[in-house]
This record gives C-alpha cells, structure tokens and sequence, in this order.
C-alpha cells in the first residue's frame, strides 16, 4: 500500500501546471515585481496580487517556501504548547492560503477557517487549490475578500496567523492588524521574511503582542527586550523548499532546493514552556567539538555554547542541532 501523501507534496502536487497557458517571460516579470514587494520596500495600500496571472505566478512561486515558512514557525509554537490545537483560524492577508495549508499540516482537525485578503483573484485561485487538496478543513475553509488594513475588523479565533503581510502595508495599516489580531485571537503568529527589514516589523510585531497581554512562545526564550542590536544584526531562521520549475526557470542553477528564509514570532494568552534558548545561527561543527549561537534568558542575552566529545549525549544533540531549535533538546528528542 502507497503512504498517503504529505501536506507539503499535496501542494506541490495541486500547484504543478498552474502555470499552463501562461507565457514564461510573463510569469518571470510577475514572479520579479512580487519578490520586490514581498521583502517590504514597496509599501502599499492597495493588493500586491492583481491579476490572475500574478496570482498563478505567486502561487507557484512562492506559496511553497511560505507554506514551509510558517509551518516552522508553527512548530515553535507546537513546541512550546504541545497539548494544544486550535479550533478555528483567520489567516489575515491569506492570499492563496499558504498559511492555512500549513496550519493543516500542524493539527488535525476538525477546524473552522476564515482566509481574509484583498485580492480576490487571490482568494479564487486559494479556493480551487483548496478545492483540490484532500483535506476536508480546506475544502470547508470560507474565503473572503477584506481590505488588509486600519479598518480591518476580525472574528475571535483560537488561532491568527499573518505571514509575509506586514511588509505590503504602511505603518499605520501595519499596527492596526497587529492590533486587530491581538484583539482576535488567543494566539498569534507573525511571520515575515528573513530580512533586516522584516526583522524590524517582527520586533515591532512582539512588542506590541507583549503590550496587548501576550506570552511569547517562540523563537524567544523570553518576553523581555530583543538582545539583538539593531543595525548590527537581525533575528531570521530557515527552512528548507523544494524548488519547482519556476524557480529554476527565474533564477537558475540546478539544485532541487532553496532555503527559505524568514523570520516569526508566536505570542499566546495561554500557558506556555517556551525554549531555555534558541539555536540563532547554523551550528559550526569542528572535529571534535560544536560551536551553537544562543539566544538564552533575558538576564544572559546572546552566548556561544561550545560543546565538546567530553559532554557524551549532549554532543551528540549538538552534532544534530539544527539552526532554529531548541536548546537543549526537549527530554526524550
């Protein structure tokens, strides 16, 4: 008997051919206008998806390297509230639904699921995919169309995600949706890309979730301020995306991957374990002994961990560490 497929591989699988019909310079001039809006240089008040055509060249573009993205944040968040499962969940700014994909691939359901966006090319295109995808929450999930900004009124909701959405809005729109997902939901997460722009919104993201009540759950060990100076470095993770023929079309080379790189934060009303410290950089792995880059308690900040041969199983958790976990590991990892 065949296992049963992957969240991950469904998409790949729903997303192969959407590009059909299109011309290839066409979805390359779409795919390279929305990699300038999506890193937040072009703030705006108006949909940064237009057009079925750049809706069909996100999706297959991007949707793949948000979808595992947000689903990393998400498994922060799983670390730190490991009984927990949400309900129902409003993706503000949803788009396609990549987010809402991922919180799929998290929880089981049964889940009720609201896909805000302004886009309704957008949204029709995140319901035929969600229409393909085999999962009943997506299938059941209402997609409406929503101006992303200062007006924006959300449902209460166990879960809000907003991922790679600040960046589209002024500072003004920007605040009033964190707001409005604090307002709405018991947990929020945040996710934007892994620049030193979309760190700053993710820190101004924080900020204003611990002002509103909330408990950080991850990345941060803690819910004092960032130890990071601003201007010399920025918090961001990665995620490994399989990469699909447009990307190699759009950029190049010939390896099977990319990383993608990002940054998160999930805050809660609940009761959490966050991480002791967080694995900020690749591990640096030497013979014999492994440099780890940590973000610990408030009172110690930023420190290097060496650890050697001498330190038995912890060594050997070094040697698997990855940039982004926890540590050390949970007992039993």
């Amino acid at each position: 008997m065949n296992p049963e497929p992957t969240t991950a591989e469904t998409l790949r699988a729903t997303l192969a051919g959407l590009l059909d019909g299109l011309p290839p310079k066409q979805a390359a001039a779409a795919v390279d206008r929305l990699i300038a809006n999506y890193r937040g240089r072009t703030p705006t008040d108006a949909p940064v998806l237009r057009d079925r055509s750049d809706v069909a060249a996100y999706a297959a573009y991007r949707m793949p390297a948000t979808f595992e993205a947000v689903r990393a944040a998400l498994a922060g968040l799983v670390e730190a509230a490991p009984g927990w499962a949400p309900a129902s969940h409003v993706d503000v700014g949803g788009g396609t639904g990549a987010a809402t994909w991922a919180v799929d691939a998290t929880w089981a359901g049964p889940r009720e699921t609201l896909v805000l966006d302004w886009a309704e090319p957008a949204l029709a295109l995140g319901r035929e995919l969600a229409a393909d995808s085999g999962s009943g929450v997506l299938r059941g999930a209402e997609w409406r169309k929503a101006a992303i900004g200062t007006g924006l009124e959300l449902p209460a909701a166990d879960l809000v995600t907003v991922s790679y959405v600040l960046g589209e809005l002024t500072a003004e729109a920007r605040r009033a949706v964190v707001a409005g997902a604090a307002r709405a939901g018991q947990a929020v997460v945040v996710v934007e890309p892994g620049t030193p722009e979309g760190y700053l919104r993710i820190r101004e993201a924080r900020d204003a979730l611990i002002a509103a009540g909330f408990t950080v759950a991850a990345p941060c060990p803690h819910d004092g301020t960032c130890p990071i100076v601003v201007g010399e470095d920025w918090c961001h993770f990665s995620a490994r995306v399989s990469r699909s023929s447009l990307h190699r079309q759009v950029k190049g080379g010939s390896l099977a991957y990319e990383d993608e790189k990002f940054g998160y934060v999930a805050a809660v009303r609940f009761p959490v374990a966050p991480a002791a410290a967080r694995i900020t950089r690749r591990p640096q792995i030497r013979k014999g002994l492994v440099l780890l880059d940590l973000c610990g308690p408030e009172a110690e900040g930023l420190t290097r961990a060496t650890v050697s041969k001498r330190h038995g199983d912890t060594y050997k958790a070094a040697r698997d560490a990855e940039w982004g976990d926890a540590w050390p590991p949970p007992a039993g990892d």
